[in-house]
């Protein structure tokens, strides 16, 4: 006779904050910051990592997580799922995600409109698809059997691309807005990759962002990006997250702040990391942004009231 054993259960680190966590700015967990971190004590704002960094079962990574955790919200982002492939999700790897969701509780839980996988390859990186019907029936399916697993709607991000496929019918505005109808998940608008891909594709970021489902939106980001050229001299723009938030972006960020009010806002660096107080000042011009939007906001609403 073959007895079942229970699975394990899931430790679950402790909320010590309210949710939803309203419009902060945040920054990426890196561990050369802890130290710093934990040394100036809870402080406004978030934290995201990735989640696939994560997924062991305990160990030093884990001890770090739940230190930042215990004291600020977190945002659980991936980058694996392959939400656009055509092939059925892993079942191993959404199983492991949705044991880090029950772990850590995160405000935000968000993943990619890219795909990774094709049969038994995985590439390491975000690959474009192609915006038609077929695509749009599977990546619905594939947030839907997410959804399902992990029990919470997630947030799909905005990719940066620099192709486009021939066989595309339908703008990527367009395609995004019918996802979040079809699944009921949210947004997660990355401006960067607004301005990346607009740049790549000659097409206007400020005309993107007026057709973007901007009252879905539940998080945004922000990020560096490299300045390179392509074979025929043109601009060609590197979705890095190794530098600063360009100037031209804090300007269309604002703009979708003012449009849509605040909302949860990441400053993105994942490479040439730089010291703690660096993170904190993008951080802290973000928030400022922020808060002034959300002031002039109130404001206007005192007055029509």
């Amino acid at each position: 006779m073959i007895t079942a054993t229970k699975p394990a259960a899931v430790p679950v680190v402790p909320l010590r904050f309210s949710l939803p966590i309203g419009g902060v700015a945040g920054t990426s967990f890196k561990h050369e910051h802890l130290a710093a971190i934990l040394a100036a004590g809870p402080q406004r704002g978030f934290f995201e990592v990735h989640a696939e960094n994560y997924m062991g079962a305990g160990g030093p990574p884990h001890r770090a997580l739940e230190a930042i955790r215990r004291d600020h919200p977190l945002s659980l982002h991936g980058v694996c799922m392959s939400i656009g492939g055509p092939q059925p999700l892993d079942k191993a790897h959404l199983a492991r995600f949705r044991s880090l969701v029950a772990r850590y509780q995160p405000a935000m839980v968000s993943e990619h409109l890219a795909w990774s996988t094709h049969e038994t390859s995985f590439f390491n990186d975000l690959l474009p698809l192609p915006y038609t019907e077929a695509t749009l029936r599977h990546v619905c399916d594939h947030i839907d059997q997410m959804q399902e697993v992990i029990r919470r709607p997630i947030l799909l991000e905005n990719p940066s691309t620099y192709l486009a496929f021939t066989g595309t019918t339908i703008s990527e505005t367009d395609f995004i807005r019918s996802v979040a109808e079809r699944t009921g998940c949210g947004l997660l608008l990355d401006v960067n990759n607004v301005f990346v891909s607009a740049t790549n594709h000659g097409f206007s970021a400020l005309d993107y962002l007026a057709d973007f489902p901007l009252s879905r939106i539940g998080e945004i980001h922000l990020a560096g990006h490299d300045e390179q050229a392509d074979d025929d001299g043109e601009p060609l723009l590197i979705d890095s997250h190794d530098g600063p938030v360009a100037d031209a972006v804090w300007k269309l960020f604002e703009i979708v702040v003012q449009r849509r009010g605040p909302v949860p806002t990441l400053i993105e660096w994942d490479s040439k990391i730089p010291d703690w107080p660096v993170l904190q000042a993008e951080a802290a011009a973000a928030q400022a942004i922020l808060d002034r939007c959300g002031t002039a906001a109130a404001a206007e609403d005192r007055h029509a009231a």
